[in-house]
């Protein structure tokens, strides 16, 4: 076999068609491992080399089983690909993975002495020359600025609205697998998603929790902003060990051809056979300006949520508690302390009883609970007692109290219409009945808040 193998540049892929090559290049962009119409998985990726960064040669790997494709670990990994075949289709020049002959290795992109590939296809040969031209994409890559451009389609999650399929500028927090073979991810931009209508009759038990979000463990929650909407986002499909496939936390990305949705007036995202992932570089401009915006809105406005101002108005104050600075619901979900008191702006979603007459117990005190979202997060809290009594005014009959939850949950007399409930400020008190379980046993109670409208 030798000791060497010809290596085709990238830019001379044209006097190659329909015959097989070795190519070595950067990887900027894969897509989501997918089921063919046969029995194969599929994964096309994106490369550039010295000689070419622009058009990115797309690469289709097929394989039998889908832990066999390419998992890339990190931004300017390096993939070579030996005896893939040269296709040309809509004036373009692809590379093809061939079953028979086919095979490829990854190298970790970083300078480094170690040439060991951290992953091969089964009929991979590593020869003593690989290390020469790894070095040399490793050198060039390094002192080679990039950036991935602008993209058309790039939206934050604040103008979500509107948009079936976006491309976004996210950071990956976290991916887990929440049941057999469905994995989310975890993703977040620095921006609130905008607040979702909710259908009119939509009460507390169909409402759910972010489950996905609260099931964390309080180790992977703890490490998640307080600030911006973090988007929870699915796959459309199962797929076994999908982890193993996306190595990519804590990274930033652009996730391209994003499915956005609404579930329960709560955004997701789907990732779709047409959905791509490139990784980006912390020095990459649109990463840049995402956290030059993210900080000067902390400095601007604190950690209200982006659609208030300091200035607005509510139904509601917080006696005692006008001096404080708002937090979020995340930060209140993530307090290492065992008890404590927080102001927030949040929405008042749903309550429980819904009908005004049960609010107060067969003895007597109110005891509700209402379901609280900001943002960040969504809550359940108990209003009761005496603090119910705060909220709502002493002595007040049954229609009065009807009237002004029905104002905070955004219910309007107009038939078939959709709520929109009010931002409201709202002190929000915390307890854990466990101090080895801070987290896992946290109650949340409203409290010295007045609503007087």
């Amino acid at each position: 076999m030798g000791d060497s193998r010809y290596i085709v540049k990238l830019k001379d892929l044209s006097s190659f068609t329909q015959r097989k090559v070795n190519l070595l290049g950067l990887v900027v962009e894969f897509s989501v491992p997918r089921r063919t119409n046969g029995t194969d998985y599929c994964t096309v990726l994106k490369i550039i080399d010295q000689s070419q960064q622009t058009p990115e040669v797309a690469v289709n790997v097929f394989m039998k089983d889908i832990d066999g494709l390419p998992h890339l670990r990190s931004h300017k990994d390096i993939i070579l690909l030996c005896s893939f075949k040269v296709e040309f289709y809509n004036q373009k020049y692809y590379a093809v993975y061939d079953h028979k002959a086919s095979s490829f290795a990854l190298f970790d992109g970083r300078i480094s002495d170690n040439f060991t590939p951290y992953q091969v296809s089964p009929t991979f040969h590593h020869l003593p020359k690989d290390d020469v031209f790894v070095r040399r994409l490793r050198n060039w890559s390094n002192n080679t600025p990039f950036d991935a451009g602008i993209s058309d389609y790039a939206v934050p999650l604040k103008d979500i609205n509107g948009h079936d399929f976006i491309d976004l500028v996210c950071m990956v927090l976290h991916v887990c697998e929440v049941s057999s073979g469905k994995w989310v991810l975890f993703v977040w931009d620095g921006t609130d998603a905008p607040a979702v209508d909710l259908k009119k009759e939509l009460g507390a038990e169909e409402l759910p929790l972010q489950l996905e979000l609260t099931g964390l463990p309080p180790s992977v929650l703890y490490n998640f902003p307080r600030l911006g909407t973090v988007l929870t986002v699915v796959i459309d499909e199962a797929y076994v060990n999908f982890g193993n496939h996306f190595k990519i936390v804590r990274d930033w990305v652009r996730i391209r051809n994003l499915h956005c949705r609404t579930v329960l007036g709560l955004w997701k995202g789907v990732l779709t056979p047409q959905t791509k992932i490139r990784h980006l570089s912390k020095d990459d401009n649109s990463v840049i300006e995402h956290l030059r915006d993210y900080k000067e809105r902390v400095a601007q406005c604190g950690y209200l949520p982006s659609c208030i101002s300091p200035t607005s108005n509510f139904l509601t104050e917080v006696p005692n508690f006008e001096q404080a600075c708002c937090t979020t619901l995340m930060e209140i979900l993530t307090s290492p302390l065992v008890h404590g008191t927080f102001k927030c702006v949040v929405r008042f979603l749903a309550v429980l009883p819904s009908e005004a007459k049960y609010f107060r117990s067969p003895s007597g005190p109110y005891r509700m609970t209402v379901t609280l979202e900001d943002p960040t997060a969504r809550i359940h809290a108990l209003l009761q007692n005496g603090d119910a009594d705060e909220f709502f005014g002493e002595r007040l009959d049954i229609d009065v109290v009807a009237m002004k939850m029905n104002k905070l949950l955004g219910v309007s007399e107009l038939e078939n219409s959709s709520r929109n409930p009010p931002w409201t400020v709202c002190c929000i008190g915390f307890h854990s009945a466990n101090e080895t379980d801070i987290w896992g046993s946290r109650h949340f109670h409203i409290c010295n808040t007045r609503l007087f409208m």
